[in-house]
């Protein structure tokens, strides 16, 4: 069975692979379609921006296609960024001007003011299927980057239970306790359900 990951993200796609690694599916990515291009989410919420690019790229492809959309809510901030994590700077941003953004934001802030969670929607869009699954993690955001692994706003994210952000965690652990994780080891028993029934 081929899924398509609707993404051409580098980090997510390694981060993806690694949750899905034992399932029994070849894993392509947009990056394998060049034709399809960026897919412009522009959705109010997590779950209508994966909707919408795993619509298009199973349209696209004929191919069972697998998308999520995830984001950082900080209370502090009325669940800001939200869905525009990923262009919480404006345009063109990288992770370090988010990063840099947020900081700002929550300058002088104290840390018990500064709860925040990971939220991630995952769908999976097929014949015949259209599923979707959620993972949330709570934590707290710290007062500079700490870490040198992970992307976007994994070194500021500190997961409740652990005294380290998730650019600081190995990945093995991230991959376990993470948003995407938890959204994804959900969508597994989906995938897994739809193998065997093939």
């Amino acid at each position: 069975m081929k899924i398509v990951l609707a993404t051409h993200n580098r980090d997510k796609v390694a981060e993806l692979r690694e949750i899905l690694g034992d399932l029994p599916v070849d894993i392509l990515t947009l990056d394998e379609f060049p034709s399809i291009g960026e897919i412009v989410e522009g959705g109010l919420t997590f779950e209508e921006n994966a909707l919408k690019k795993a619509r298009a790229v199973s349209r696209a492809t004929k191919l069972p296609s697998l998308a999520d959309d995830s984001g950082l809510e900080v209370y502090y901030l009325k669940n800001r960024p939200g869905v525009h994590s990923s262009r919480y700077a404006g345009p063109g941003c990288t992770y370090a001007d988010n990063v840099r953004k947020l900081l700002q934001e929550l300058k002088g802030v104290p840390p018990r003011r500064r709860g925040a969670r990971f939220r991630c929607t995952a769908v999976l869009v097929g014949p015949g299927c259209e599923e979707t699954t959620d993972g949330l993690v709570e934590g707290t955001i710290t007062e500079e980057p700490r870490g040198t692994d992970g992307f976007g706003y994994d070194p500021l994210f500190i997961p409740a239970g652990y005294t380290q952000t998730y650019a600081e965690l190995a990945s093995e652990i991230k991959n376990r306790i993470s948003h995407r994780a938890r959204a994804f080891e959900k969508m597994k028993e989906i995938i897994a359900r739809h193998v065997g029934s093939r």
